[in-house]
């Protein structure tokens, strides 16, 4: 069969079964390329104009022992002709390509869903290995599902093999193609395209044509196997209609590249330059791989330090000489910079402060996710050191987000912290790119008239002036050492230490007259039952609560962007429910800060598995409340 005969538009649409929603997992081990499969998947959906959001799931480590079920590595993607909130619950299609990852994701795969396995992987010693007595493939037990079983690894290698001019020289090189051989499969049946996929080839081994080659001729082997061979009875070919969206320029977008731009775009905005501190931990990477980059091109400067403390350092140095220092960094490096966020309090400095959430305590579970950081960043400082907390919902969001971010520390000359988590980070989604146009801008207050009196306040947002090295007249003393009032000289009065605490926790108190009010996301402004979000809870506690109200129940939606401080009415608006349920993925923090400020006997639904909410999960707490309400 010659695999370049198969045109690019032969995926058609009428014979297809139309589906409004699909979601499909790609699981292997950890070297298979699991990660690269799932995204050039969800590049061509989103090319296609499906609305989709994805959830890369992988080992912490660097290489878990290969086949074995720690090893697997995953990628969910759930692609829509409608708006959606997360990668999906249950599973309409698992490609497993070894047992191992069968193992750990059929539980997740619906009766009846298509499960697409890589025969050739599924022999005696790889099937111990994930604890499998006898072959699943022939002792009955998928009966439940409808199985795809097709030796992968034989058709790479038979693929490899009928190359003119490309010398592979060993059947384990081959075989690094299956996750193209199988992605190509799967466009073909979904009905999605692979130009895109064939272009990102093309770009990312340009200097490797024998890579090159070997994966494109995968691609186009597992495409042309779709469209030639004949399936087994039920499996049908299925195809998911574009979402109407609004119109404009789309891409795909990480979290972690979202707040990258969004920390640009708010620095230029405010005619600073952003000046990214940072040293690597996992799951904050992103960030400065994606500032790095930009960097080449717009002029950012980015920063690796030996440690978080020196990173959090520079980033406060570089607040002083007038640039907006940032820096980001997951739990673990938010224990280490607590000292110096104390001095950024103290100096009131304004700076950006990224936490890309994981699990924990301690080294805890770097790849996964959880929300357990946010009496950390709420009060996690020697003394009385408060600074403001905002949260990102999602990818797409997190772009707005760290605007407001950048907005807020420099009005409020203030260290703002941005709480996102490891799912936000990896994950992505369709994205509108703004226009220049679009931005918001601000200013800078750094006017002192002629007389210098650093610490004199601004009378409606309690900010300082921000005085730079090399402004005629700034000459002034700054350090950790607690300052007097106005002049900014080294104090140790008590009265005085009173008063400069009293005014730096009512500059962050005031945050809530300049920030929206809470509004409802979903559902009316009173009635049985609120669910508080804050984070990445938000997917699946919209797509909950949306349900729930469809059913006609009295339920509400309500999401937080702003937890440090919380919006003035939101007191009020909590107190009209019979019942307040605050989903987190911790064991209940921000309930406990409600509890605490309002005096609303709020419940907790908590999660820490390292893995999101799913829908049905905040469905049944829902549920629950809603009988309470009614007995």
């Amino acid at each position: 069969m010659n695999i370049q005969s198969i045109p690019d538009n032969t995926a058609p649409s009428s014979g297809r079964a139309t589906r409004e929603a699909v979601v499909i997992r790609f699981a292997g081990d950890s070297g298979d390329g699991i990660q690269s499969a799932g995204s050039q998947f969800g590049l061509e959906a989103a090319l296609a104009g499906n609305d989709l959001a994805t959830f890369p799931d992988f080992p912490s480590e660097i290489r878990a022992p290969a086949g074995s079920p720690a090893g697997v590595s995953s990628f969910q993607i759930q692609f829509s002709a409608k708006e959606i909130h997360t990668p999906g619950d249950r599973l309409d299609c698992l490609v497993a390509l070894n047992p191992a990852a069968l193992t750990v994701h059929l539980k997740d795969l619906l009766p009846g869903g298509l499960l697409i396995v890589d025969a050739g992987a599924f022999r005696g010693g790889a099937l111990k290995k994930a604890g499998y007595e006898t072959d699943p493939l022939e002792d009955g037990s998928l009966e439940a599902y409808r199985v795809l079983a097709v030796d992968i690894s034989k058709m790479t290698k038979e693929t490899v093999g009928a190359l003119e001019d490309v010398d592979v020289t060993s059947k384990k090189d081959a075989l690094k193609a299956r996750n193209m051989w199988v992605l190509g499969l799967v466009y073909w049946l979904f009905g999605r395209d692979r130009q895109a996929t064939l272009e990102w080839i093309d770009r990312k081994f340009a200097k490797k044509p024998t890579v090159r080659s070997v994966n494109r001729a995968a691609v186009e082997a597992g495409y042309a196997f779709g469209a030639t061979v004949q399936l087994p009875s039920g499996i049908d070919l299925v195809t998911v209609p574009p979402t109407d969206a609004e119109p404009g320029l789309y891409r795909t977008i990480t979290g972690g590249e979202a707040i990258a731009y969004g920390l640009v775009a708010g620095a230029h905005a405010h005619g600073l330059d952003p000046v990214y501190c940072s040293y690597p931990i996992t799951p904050a990477s992103t960030m400065l791989h994606a500032l790095a980059k930009l960097g080449e091109t717009i002029g950012v400067k980015t920063f690796q330090a030996e440690d978080e403390i020196a990173a959090v350092c520079a980033a406060i140095g570089a607040s002083y000489a007038g640039s907006l220092g940032i820096t980001g960094t997951s739990g673990p490096g938010m224990a280490l910079k607590a000292e110096a966020l104390g001095l950024a309090v103290g100096t009131e400095l304004p700076m950006v402060i990224v936490n890309v959430q994981r699990g924990g305590p301690s080294t805890g579970l770097p790849t996964k996710v959880e929300q357990a950081d946010l009496y950390q960043a709420a009060y996690g400082r020697h003394g009385d050191s408060p600074m403001p907390v905002i949260a990102v919902r999602s990818p797409d969001n997190a772009f707005d987000v760290t605007l407001e971010a950048v907005r807020l520390a420099v009005t409020f000359m203030t260290p703002v912290v941005v709480m996102s988590d490891g799912y936000i980070a990896n994950a992505s989604e369709p994205w509108r790119i703004p226009t220049l146009a679009d931005l918001p801008r601000g200013t800078v207050r750094r006017d002192i008239d002629g007389h210098l009196e650093p610490f004199r306040r601004d009378e409606k947002t309690l900010a300082r002036p921000w005085v730079v090295p090399g402004m005629k007249g700034g000459i002034h003393r700054l350090g950790g050492l607690e300052r007097k009032n106005v002049t900014g000289e080294v104090s140790y009065d008590a009265q005085n230490h009173q008063t400069m605490t009293d005014l730096r926790v009512a500059k962050i108190a005031g945050i809530a007259d300049f920030i929206p009010e809470q509004e409802v996301t979903r559902g009316a402004d009173e009635g049985d039952v609120a669910v508080v979000s804050w984070g990445s809870t938000y997917g699946a506690v919209t797509d909950a609560v949306a349900r729930m109200v469809a059913a006609g129940h009295k339920v509400s939606h309500i999401h937080l962007t702003y937890l440090v401080p919380f919006p003035r009415n939101l007191g009020d608006l909590l107190s009209r429910f019979k019942r307040v349920l605050v989903p987190e993925l911790n064991t209940g923090q921000l309930v406990n800060m409600i509890r605490a400020q309002y005096m609303i006997p709020a419940v907790p639904v908590s999660k820490v598995a390292g893995q999101p909410f799913h829908i049905s999960e905040i469905e049944a707490a829902v549920e629950k409340a809603l009988e309470e309400v009614r007995s």
